[in-house]
């Protein structure tokens, strides 16, 4: 216990409160006392042409009745139709109310700028509210924050025609007082361009274009600097002796042998290429992290390894600019080849408030394999990145991968605000919310990866 309480004094910056904001300022001062700006990075890590990236951006347009009026018997439709002139590879639908759910489906066919030829319809997973901040904090009832959908992957596209359509008829048993719920307010078409993925040789280094970006990106560097360089692409995978010296030196000394998993390699938010100026300024903690959530992005499978950090951009983007939130919503990404890369800003090995289970995002972290996993197997490399994953970041403040802990329920659609529930160390989304997420096929693979991660800690 003195361990643990020993490391939350180092691994957060306020112990005694639930959530503690740090301003990236104060963050970025105390970098720049040892290391020079950052104009990224001369000495932390070799410039790479795949750092120099196009900043990316958001087209929102607004949906249209594809019906004048609305016809007894029939579900209200919306939809857009863009054949051209657009460029973007992730797509989602918002709206207005947060609270709001939508009814009904959303689905969406775009056009390839390689090819020039349509996709078949393809579906996007309506219900994406069991993600976010828990209720009554300031992220979640911030004025910007919308309903979404889930983001979907469609690769570099230029056309886009989507339909959203709400349940059922118009009336049940013809009754006007029966009318089925309507669509949201406010349905909006998000169309993401990630940026450029590989930009042509002898293109700049990533420099940041203003101030204030060059201070936030300077901050999100600044609070790995515990455990990695100053401005690095990457964290590179320690052995278990190494993993247990770097423990000893976070916690200080442990009367016995420690239960840690050996560090893996993690990605950085510059290594995937996050642009630090869309997310709020500062960072958020929680206490501690006593479990792991395990989510799927439910972004589909068409990606392949290489296009993984813009799959992130896009998500990133998505979840600022499209539905408001203060930053990336997981603590941790996977993508199918079982690369890790970090997520939410604010330090790998800290306890980062994040935004993935709603109502239980207070002392846990969230992993999010990137793909949809309801009727599509796992790749073994991702389920094994979970494990190495959580063996390690688990270690840190002494959880059992194998074991139980009480979480308090911050208020959801299985367990009331201020329940204490006995779950899993290493849970699935739905065990906090009732959700598919994150897929059937990945759930089931759970009771793997917690076996794997305990074996990593040697237990």
């Amino acid at each position: 216990m003195s361990t643990i309480m020993t490391m939350r004094g180092f691994l957060t910056s306020s112990p005694g409160a639930p959530s503690t904001a740090v301003t990236s300022i104060g963050v970025a001062c105390a970098a720049a006392l040892v290391l020079p700006l950052l104009s990224l990075p001369a000495a932390a890590a070799p410039a790479r042409p795949s750092e120099a990236r196009a900043p990316g951006g958001t087209r929102s347009l607004p949906l249209a009745p594809l019906t004048r009026e609305r016809v007894l018997g029939t579900a209200p439709e919306q939809g857009l139709y863009r054949p051209s002139g657009e460029h973007f590879s992730l797509v989602g639908v918002v709206w207005d109310d947060p609270d709001a759910e939508l009814h009904g489906s959303v689905q969406v066919r775009t056009r390839s700028a390689t090819t020039r030829k349509w996709s078949g319809w393809q579906d996007i997973e309506t219900h994406n509210g069991d993600h976010g901040a828990d209720p009554g904090t300031a992220e979640r009832d911030a004025r910007r924050v919308r309903g979404a959908t889930a983001p979907l992957w469609v690769g570099d596209s230029d056309g886009v025609d989507v339909r959203v359509r709400g349940v059922g008829g118009g009336a049940r048993g013809g009754h006007a007082a029966e009318l089925e719920p309507p669509l949201p307010s406010g349905l909006r078409l998000e169309l993401v361009d990630p940026g450029e993925e590989a930009p042509p040789e002898g293109s700049p280094a990533d420099v940041p274009r203003t101030g204030l970006h060059m201070d936030a990106a300077r901050a999100a560097s600044a609070v790995n600097m515990d455990i990695a360089g100053f401005g690095v692409l990457e964290i590179p995978a320690l052995g278990r002796p190494a993993t247990e010296q770097e423990l000893a030196r976070l916690a200080g000394p442990v009367a016995a042998k420690p239960y840690i998993g050996p560090r893996p390699r993690i990605v950085t938010r510059r290594g995937w290429g996050a642009d630090e100026s869309l997310r709020e300024r500062g960072f958020v903690y929680t206490k501690k992290v006593k479990a792991a959530f395990v989510h799927h992005t439910a972004s589909g499978n068409k990606y392949t390894c290489a296009q993984a950090p813009s799959v992130i951009r896009g998500i990133y983007r998505y979840h600022v600019t499209g539905m408001g939130w203060r930053d990336l919503g997981y603590n941790f990404l996977i993508d199918k080849c079982g690369t890790i890369y970090e997520g939410r800003a604010g330090g790998v090995a800290k306890a980062v408030l994040g935004a993935h289970t709603r109502g239980f995002n207070s002392d846990s972290t969230g992993i999010a394999v990137i793909g949809s996993y309801g009727a599509t197997k796992p790749p073994g490399a991702a389920v094994t990145a979970v494990a190495r994953l959580t063996a390690w970041k688990l270690g840190l403040y002494g959880a059992d991968p194998r074991g139980k802990t009480y979480l308090t329920s911050g208020g959801g659609n299985l367990y009331p605000k201020g329940k204490n529930v006995r779950l899993n160390v290493i849970s699935g989304h739905r065990d906090g919310f009732a959700t598919e997420c994150p897929g059937k096929r990945l759930y089931a693979k759970l009771g793997t990866a917690r076996s794997s991660a305990a074996r990593y800690q040697g237990r």
